[in-house]
């Protein structure tokens, strides 16, 4: 008998799943595949349900000879150990993603002649009804909120892109490559106070208070699933620190990222160029442990960020504030550098773990750019936070354009460099 396999990554199963399912039944036996936690990450479908529960629910369905977990996006491996006569699919490779999965699978097929079956994708109300569903069960404040401590359990590095506004919150989202075989894309955002404050056209000295900075946030909340990280600051007043800790837990904020200063705030970049001063720490754990009570569920993490190499205080000073930090409670050390190569960073870290072998541990290699997230997580770090990148990005295109509209007096010469309306509002989903 013909041996066929379909892989499914699903929370649910729809009539949309269930006519994949009754087609592939006619080819033969099958065997179903479904795809592993860690993969549906990748694939920018977060599972609601686990790998288990979704094998559960796959073999309740009648017909189905056997459910196995598909270990990788890619088919190498499945098609290699069962060689199905059929592999059945549905017809939507629509994006880069989806078409480098087509050409796998007909790739590993055409080494001994099996063959690709494609089943219409199902387009009708109900189906679009489920799909909306999962999606905005996804972006619901209870379940966003737990996201990254998932996130650090399944992967090996938690890959962090600063966004800013709705459409940045929309790229982080929706952009997804696919390269040599493998499919990636951001793991969760960032919500920098310099980029919130540079965007807004003012300087980053926390004169852009909580009110408005959350705007921010639920802008980017209304049109987004994935989780949050909020830049604190200084978390301000441990008075006001607690009801910031309130209101992002509230609103699905993942963690907050408070750093170790005092006074004016000034970026971290400048070093010793300007006056800075580091706190206190045994004053600095009273405000992490002030807004740990505040809390109110497990979910959320209030990571504390260490400025003793940004200000060269050494690696000593930033592992004694590391242990007192950690004693209070902090959900995670971010430990920063301003230096152009990451040794201090890998030094620190590794020293570290030596200690401390569980506490997530962040970096922000925005001056130390050469260093590979693969090479971060071989040193023990967690997150990476790419923390200004997209609003760097912007305002060169924009200043670009602005200046060539002014030389030859028409839009006609940037327009080449312009992405149009229509492509732009594709991001954009309708209900």
């Amino acid at each position: 008998m013909p041996t066929v396999y379909a892989c499914f990554c699903t929370d649910i199963i729809h009539e949309g799943h269930l006519n994949i399912i009754r087609e592939a039944q006619k080819l033969g036996e099958l065997t179903i595949g479904v795809l592993c936690d860690a993969e549906m990450i990748r694939y920018n479908r977060f599972p609601t349900l686990s790998t288990s529960e979704r094998m559960d629910m796959i073999r309740k369905i009648p017909g189905v000879t056997r459910v196995m977990v598909q270990d990788t996006i890619m088919y190498d491996s499945v098609v290699r150990t069962l060689k199905p006569d059929y592999i059945v699919h549905g017809d939507n490779w629509d994006d880069a993603a989806m078409k480098e999965i087509r050409a796998n699978i007909i790739s590993l097929l055409n080494e001994y002649g099996g063959q690709l079956v494609e089943i219409p994708y199902t387009h009708n109300e109900s189906v679009e009804k489920l799909d909306r569903q999962m999606k905005e069960k996804l972006a619901m404040p209870e379940f966003r909120r737990g996201r990254l401590h998932k996130l650090l359990k399944l992967l090996p590095i938690v890959k962090t892109i600063e966004v800013h506004s709705g459409l940045t919150g929309l790229l982080a989202e929706k952009t997804i490559v696919a390269k040599d075989g493998a499919i990636d894309q951001f793991d969760a955002m960032w919500i920098s106070s310099l980029c919130d404050s540079t965007e807004k056209g003012k300087p980053d000295i926390e004169l852009v208070d909580m009110t408005s900075r959350f705007r921010t946030v639920n802008d980017i909340l209304e049109v987004t699933t994935k989780p949050i990280i909020f830049d604190g600051d200084t978390g301000g007043l441990t008075e006001h620190f607690t009801y910031t800790v309130r209101s992002l837990e509230r609103m699905g904020v993942s963690a907050i990222i408070i750093e170790d200063k005092t006074g004016l705030k000034k970026n971290s970049l400048f070093g010793t160029e300007v006056e800075q001063t580091q706190d206190d720490p045994e004053h600095f754990a009273e405000k992490i442990r002030a807004g740990k009570k505040a809390q109110l569920s497990d979910d959320f993490m209030i990571i504390a960020r260490i400025e003793s190499l940004i200000l060269s205080r050494g690696q000593e000073d930033a592992l004694k504030r590391a242990r007192i930090y950690v004693e209070a409670g902090a959900d995670g050390i971010m430990i920063h550098s301003r230096q152009k190569t990451p040794d201090e960073i890998i030094s620190f870290c590794k020293a570290f773990r030596k200690e401390d072998q569980t506490t997530p541990l962040v970096v922000v290699p925005s001056t130390y750019n050469t260093i590979t997230e693969d090479e971060l997580a071989a040193c023990g770090i967690n997150i990476v936070i790419y923390a200004n990148q997209l609003l760097r990005a912007a305002f060169p295109a924009m200043e670009h354009t602005a200046k060539s509209i002014l030389e030859n007096h028409r839009a006609y010469e940037a327009d080449h460099d312009l992405m149009s309306i229509r492509q732009i509002i594709t991001l954009i989903d309708e209900l």
